[in-house]
């Protein structure tokens, strides 16, 4: 189970920094919204604590959404007149807030998708729209590193801590925008924060398949055991990341020389 730990969560992290250096930054940023992070820890809860309490987790996965669209939102606008290590500060702030907020919601689905459904609409309207060039992230191999060994111990942190901090808090922190701080300050700090609001923006469309995946997870866990729950959950989710990318591209304008013009014609 330890070694299950230590390497499940760092190898998604992995590929997905491959993912960025190849499509760019709105790629990356897609697919940051899979549940690369909090599906892995969620699962490691199931094992460890049994169904039905990954189940409640899942649900605070799902409003834990808003929390983490509040630090996206906090960071993307302070990183255009501040340095890094202050619109970190800002972001967690802000991701702290909702957190404690989220906390005291009712522990049902229906609120949960709601707060995740407000906070989706709210970050999508506020966020800074990019026009023109934003270059590929370039993450070199320090950064690589980097950012398995906080998978690694965010893993180990939520999964260990789960009995003493319960069902919700387990699923909202396994939503910690790790993700986010460490695409947000390698963005900001090699392009600047127009690739930091391009990214944000990225983030945003891939919601839909992270609560996709654990509506499933919570409605099936408690009737249907660990692996037949996640497998469809995987599914589910995997064929919604699919149909926002599909109904992205087909509503998107094509405009020559723009940078999600030129994504566009090196995904296809």
């Amino acid at each position: 189970m330890l070694a299950l730990k230590l390497a499940l969560v760092p190898a998604f992290l992995a590929a997905l920094t491959m993912a960025g250096r190849m499509w760019g930054p709105s790629v990356a940023g897609w697919l940051a919204g899979l549940p690369v992070v909090a599906g892995p820890i969620v699962l490691l809860l199931a094992l460890a604590r049994g169904p039905s309490f990954a189940a409640q987790a899942s649900v605070a996965s799902i409003a834990a959404i808003a929390a983490s669209e509040a630090f996206n939102l906090a960071y993307a606008l302070s990183c255009r007149r501040l340095s890094w290590p202050v619109a970190v500060v800002a972001g967690m702030s802000a991701w702290l807030v909702a957190a404690l907020l989220l906390a005291q919601l009712p522990r049902s689905l229906a609120w949960a998708v709601a707060a995740a459904c407000t906070a989706v609409a709210i970050s999508q309207s506020v966020l800074p729209r990019v026009a023109g060039q934003v270059p590929a992230a370039r993450a070199g191999r320090a950064d690589l590193v980097a950012r398995m060994l906080a998978g690694a111990l965010l893993t180990l942190a939520v999964t260990g801590l789960s009995a003493s901090m319960g069902a919700t808090w387990s699923g909202l922190l396994s939503v910690f925008p790790l993700l986010g701080i460490v695409l947000a300050v390698s963005a900001q700090r090699e392009h600047g924060p127009h690739f930091v609001a391009l990214l944000m923006r990225g983030m945003v469309v891939g919601r839909g398949s992270f609560a996709a995946f654990f509506a499933a997870t919570a409605a099936m866990l408690p009737r249907y055991g660990v692996w037949a729950s996640f497998a469809c959950a995987s599914a589910i989710s995997i064929v919604v990341q699919g149909a926002t990318r599909r109904m992205l591209d087909a509503r998107r304008p094509v405009r020559a020389g723009s940078s999600e013009a030129s994504l566009q014609r090196r995904v296809e």
